[in-house]
């Protein structure tokens, strides 16, 4: 069994967002979908071209046949980051989630086997975060959610959030942190840096966050994952541990416990590109806290599901665990749900 824990979708279409909620009074601007011919679509943000794509990222049977080629069983759906739009006002980001919750609702309820959906939420504004979250599990039946690494520059320790991640918790919902909105500005403008080099290091700012914050000390039945093999942080440990213990006046002020305490109470999908790169996460993190995960439909997924982690020469065992096991451990769904 392959269960791919990172996978995006959107709908075919969608109302326009400048005219549904008028002029924007953030600094972002909405995102449209303009199919240019058969299977062929460009994502639009602002009337400027974002990025182009195909049919897989709207329809069902074309990811379905997909996955059937590439042996995956199960894909784990989620919005495409840009659409968090956490920079509007929040009931319009609100009004849009519900918009991409529905939507992802019908996918999955036309095909339980095949698809498991995670919701997105406002997480500007607390309250209403907490609302379409607690709809998003008790009425659309999803396990969980997607969100950013961060909300408008407040990182995810930030005293403002703790109440929704009290209530992911309390819900038993779990959580995948996807980069967005890179940091970097002008010096990552080149050489689709934004990508590259922002993307993984907004993720290991997002996790020290939750560890030097309290967040995952205080909440310890949290199940959180990490996009992208939890960017730069395999890398980057070694030093945020010498850091706590060189300054704790500096990097323990929130929270007394050494970061290495947090190692193994969190998960992070396998997408690290490289043999090397697998073999170390799993050291640090843990082989059963390593899930599978592609980052379908985009190009800097990876191609064939599966081919990386069957690199390592596992056992079949710990081959599965990576493979499947992991993920639905991470989801809080038994594998009869997806058997035929």
């Amino acid at each position: 069994m392959k269960l791919d824990i990172h996978t995006h979708i959107l709908p075919r279409e969608w109302p326009d967002l400048a005219a549904r909620y008028g002029r924007s009074t953030g600094r972002g601007a909405w995102v449209q979908l303009e199919h240019l011919g058969p299977g062929c679509g460009r994502m639009l943000q602002g009337g400027k071209p974002f990025r182009d794509i195909t049919a897989n990222s709207w329809d069902p049977a074309t990811r379905l046949a997909e996955c059937d080629a590439a042996g995956v069983g199960v894909q784990v759906l989620s919005t495409v980051p840009v659409m968090f739009s956490y920079w509007a006002e929040p009931a319009h980001t609100h009004d849009l989630a519900k918009l991409l919750n529905d939507h992802l609702a019908g996918v999955v309820a036309a095909d339980p086997k095949r698809f498991v959906g995670l919701g997105t939420v406002p997480l500007q504004d607390t309250e209403l975060a907490i609302r379409e979250l607690t709809r998003c599990v008790r009425e659309l039946g999803f396990p969980g959610v997607q969100i950013g690494t961060h909300v408008e520059g407040r990182n995810l320790d930030d005293p403002s959030l703790f109440p929704f991640w009290q209530e992911c918790e309390q819900l038993d919902a779990c959580v995948f942190v996807h980069p967005w909105d890179m940091l970097g500005g002008e010096r990552l403008a080149k050489y689709w840096m934004p990508w590259l080099v922002g993307m993984p290091t907004e993720t290991t700012i997002a996790i020290a966050s939750l560890m030097f914050g309290g967040v995952l000390e205080r909440l310890p039945r949290l199940r959180v994952a990490f996009a992208h093999g939890g960017g730069s942080f395999p890398g980057t440990f070694g030093r945020l541990a010498h850091g706590f213990e060189a300054r704790p006046d500096l990097c323990a002020v929130a929270n007394p416990k050494h970061p290495r305490e947090y190692l193994g109470r969190f998960w992070c999908d396998a997408l690290t590109h490289d043999a090397g790169a697998l073999r170390l996460l799993i050291e640090l993190i843990g082989v059963e806290r390593v899930a599978l995960g592609t980052d379908y439909p985009f190009p800097l997924g990876e191609d064939r599901p599966g081919e990386l982690i069957g690199s390592l020469g596992l056992d079949a065992a710990t081959t599965d665990r990576l493979l499947a096991q992991n993920g639905l451990d991470w989801l809080g769904l038994p594998r009869s749900r997806f058997t035929r």
